[in-house]
């Protein structure tokens, strides 16, 4: 594969961008009403993110389940990198992301006194864009944190043992 360098695919390049932001956007804004991932997801969806691997619905489904264990979130992408070959229907892409999360009053709470409003992640989110009758959409994406400061989310204890299962890691719960 290489970068994108024609005319034709900076296009592709531009489409594929604003996707990543609208679906970044989506998120912050917590616009998950029915159908919503129409916009950015193929049906058949794989992600790989600390909650696990999951397909499908059930993709869709962790996003959704992720982004309500927070207030607020902040996601900015940057570096926005599409290999594909000239007129390719598939594209891998990759971009950076900092994504800043505000604890629930109810995570605070249990944390005590003191406890960090944030949890920061600095991460690298890969995958692969399929072009669709409706526009390019996301059909796999990973993300993997580089760095993070603050704590985690508190999590329902089968969730912190499904993560710390998967992951190794050890998660609040």
């Amino acid at each position: 594969m290489s970068e994108l360098s024609s005319t034709t695919n900076l296009r592709d390049q531009f489409e594929i961008a604003t996707l990543i932001s609208g679906f970044f956007r989506a998120m912050d804004e917590r616009r998950f009403e029915k159908g919503w991932a129409d916009a950015y997801f193929t049906d058949d969806l794989r992600t790989t993110t600390p909650l696990g691997v999951a397909e499908g619905a059930d993709a869709v489904h962790h996003v959704e389940e992720a982004i309500g264990r927070f207030a607020a979130t902040l996601h900015a992408s940057s570096d926005v990198v599409v290999r594909a070959e000239p007129g390719a229907r598939t594209a891998h892409v990759r971009w950076n992301a900092h994504m800043t999360h505000v604890h629930l009053d109810a995570t605070l709470q249990a944390r005590g006194e003191g406890a960090d409003p944030l949890f920061t992640v600095g991460g690298v989110y890969e995958g692969e864009v399929r072009r669709t009758d409706k526009g390019w959409r996301v059909s796999r994406m990973s993300v993997r944190a580089v760095w993070t400061t603050g704590e985690p989310p508190v999590l329902p204890e089968d969730t912190a043992a499904r993560v710390a299962e998967s992951t190794g890691a050890r998660v609040a719960g």
